[in-house]
């Protein structure tokens, strides 16, 4: 198994460099297969949903749907695939951003009865209190 940084699989999916999308792409199809998946880590999902919401302005549908499909892929392996999952989901019906949801989520699994933010669109979600509102 081999793991992917965030800038291998932006290159392969806005393709914005040809010789790095290349080498990402060979890198890839050549070495993540269904039974020997590349590993993509939670920071490097989370990562690659703000670089393509914020750098290369993806509307929501869209980054929803890259991680969609990085998530459906038999050829990568997703750390905490449920919680990515779950985040996906919340992403898709809430205001928050992917990251944020994948924090309230992990948070949870490992027993937080909440996570504390300032941000108000996460703190719309059960899984977050506003700093401040209950102290």
């Amino acid at each position: 198994m081999i793991g992917l940084d965030t800038n291998v699989l932006a290159r392969y999916i806005v393709r914005d460099d040809e010789p790095q999308a290349d080498a990402a792409t060979e890198l890839i199809e050549a070495q993540c297969t269904a039974d020997d998946p590349g590993f993509v880590n939670l920071v490097v999902l989370c990562e690659l949903s703000w670089v393509l919401a914020r750098g290369y302005r993806y509307n929501r549908a869209t980054v929803a749907g890259v991680i969609r499909g990085i998530l459906s892929s038999v050829e990568l392996e997703v750390e905490a695939s449920e919680t990515a999952w779950r985040a996906l989901t919340a992403l898709e019906r809430g205001q928050a951003d992917f990251a944020d949801y994948v924090i309230g989520f992990h948070n949870r699994t490992h027993r937080a009865s909440t996570t504390y933010t300032f941000d108000t669109k996460a703190a719309a979600h059960p899984d977050f209190s506003l700093v401040g509102d209950d102290l």
